[in-house]
């Protein structure tokens, strides 16, 4: 039907490897770096912030956290990659490269 043809899942298998590795990489590597180093849960917590619809108190209690502790994450996340998960394109370009990835 119409629903399926407007799905962002239709568009990913047009982007080109190489497009969507360096797409992917810039937002994730630096999280995925720092999930490494520190045994930290950066990437597990975006993941779950985006599922979320970015409600810290519904996230907050999916992952058993404090909503402080979430808050810092978010933040980190934020420093880490120069975005603003308050901004629907910088969630938006979060969700798709965790899609790719």
């Amino acid at each position: 039907g119409h629903a399926e043809l407007a799905s962002h899942v239709l568009l990913l298998p047009f982007v080109p490897d190489d497009v969507r590795r360096a797409f992917t990489a810039r937002l994730l590597d630096p999280l995925r770096e720092y999930d490494r180093r520190h045994r930290a849960e950066l990437v597990p917590t975006l993941e779950s912030f985006l599922a979320a619809d970015g409600s810290w108190t519904r996230c907050a209690s999916r992952l058993h956290l404090h909503v402080n502790t979430l808050r810092y994450r978010v933040g980190r996340i934020e420093q880490l990659t120069g975005r603003d998960l308050a901004r629907l394109e910088d969630k938006l370009d979060f969700f798709l490269a965790l899609r790719m990835s």
